[in-house]
């Protein structure tokens, strides 16, 4: 029997901390919570809901604070997550862990909810599959989106992990703090890309987006080959550059990435939106863009779903696409093709 531990680090989350140990309490042997200088009930709440709390000075450095939580946690397993957090479903997975050898690394799926700007603000989901099953003897680097050093095998486990942190209410107490980290961290790294894409990520969700594009340009230019998280800064930079009106910069960066974003619902999906909102902008252009905005949201229905991309937004290759390309569809008078087109995905018509 190998023992399994929930390993959290948390401070001032007396609002959500419950329900992430209640979620996982039925699942592990042991939950840890290492308090990083809480002013509210975080500690006490924690403690009645059955974890063990320990103390931490925090030193703007999320590694050297989840390092000493798994230290202090010296399980066979650590499942690390945040207060933020929550399980969904997949419990049994864990369970399943006191008889499986800690020789690999489990990976779960993170279903982010985010206030989609492109949707008029409504909740929707992302999908990122994370390393957060990890075997008593790793451990992290990094100052800021720390990431666990090794050289095991990756394996998916069937856990689903609700996360909220990005909604509008919760944002914005965390403003600034990682955009800081992030930037202390790159004076020591600055040719690490994936730190630049992770300050433009920041910067896109606080609506940054010159900030962002300043970035992500940069990222771009220091990426050799794609990475995992590679369709994700480009989906990111192709709205921003809408927001900021630079479309013409837009189309050509997507033009480099057609192929190896080929895979992409929401590649696809952001590029039309530019192109609409190029058209908008440039109604001489309007004829022009037109079908290749709907061949971009074809694409995205053609491809479905791709949950397994990291970022990937749920719609973005269904209803959502659907929805965008019926209005398309409509407003070049082809009403019955897009009442067709609503009727299969159970979309409704706009109220007159």
């Amino acid at each position: 029997m190998y023992r399994v531990c929930l390993v959290v680090i948390a401070r001032d989350e007396a609002a959500h901390i419950q329900r992430l140990l209640h979620s996982l309490r039925p699942w592990v042997d042991e939950m840890l919570v290492l308090d990083t200088g809480s002013s509210d009930d975080t500690p006490a709440l924690a403690q009645a809901a059955g974890a063990r709390v320990e103390h931490f000075v925090w030193c703007d450095d999320f590694a050297a604070a989840r390092n000493t939580a798994l230290d202090l946690a010296a399980a066979d397993w650590h499942v690390v997550l945040d207060a933020d957090e929550w399980l969904i479903s997949g419990g049994e997975a864990l369970a399943a862990l006191r008889q499986q050898r800690p020789d690999f690394v489990g990976t779960i799926a993170l279903l982010d909810q985010f206030a989609d700007t492109a949707s008029g603000g409504r909740t929707q989901q992302a999908i990122s599959r994370l390393s957060r099953i990890l075997p008593g003897a790793l451990r992290y680097a990094g100052r800021v989106h720390e990431q666990v050093l090794h050289g095991l095998a990756l394996r998916p486990l069937a856990l689903r992990i609700g996360h909220d942190g990005y909604l509008p209410e919760h944002l914005q107490r965390k403003r600034g703090r990682n955009q800081a980290l992030l930037r202390q961290e790159l004076a020591h790294r600055p040719g690490d890309a994936y730190l630049w894409y992770q300050t433009g990520k920041d910067a896109s969700v606080y609506e940054d987006y010159a900030e962002a594009e300043s970035c992500f340009a940069c990222a771009a230019e220091l990426t050799e080959l794609p990475h995992a998280w590679w369709t994700d800064l480009v989906a990111r930079r192709l709205f921003g550059l809408k927001q900021l009106k630079q479309h013409e910069a837009g189309i050509q960066f997507a033009e480099t990435q057609l192929q190896i974003c080929a895979e992409s619902p929401d590649f696809f999906f952001t590029l039309g939106d530019l192109l609409l909102d190029f058209a908008a902008d440039q109604p001489a252009q309007a004829e022009l863009l037109l079908p290749t905005i709907e061949d971009a949201w074809r694409r995205c229905l053609e491809l479905g779903e791709r949950p397994e991309q990291s970022g990937a937004v749920a719609g973005r290759g269904s209803f959502s696409a659907a929805h965008n390309l019926a209005l398309l569809l409509e407003g070049t008078g082809r009403a019955p093709e897009a009442q067709a087109l609503r009727q299969a995905f159970g979309l409704q018509a706009p109220a007159a």
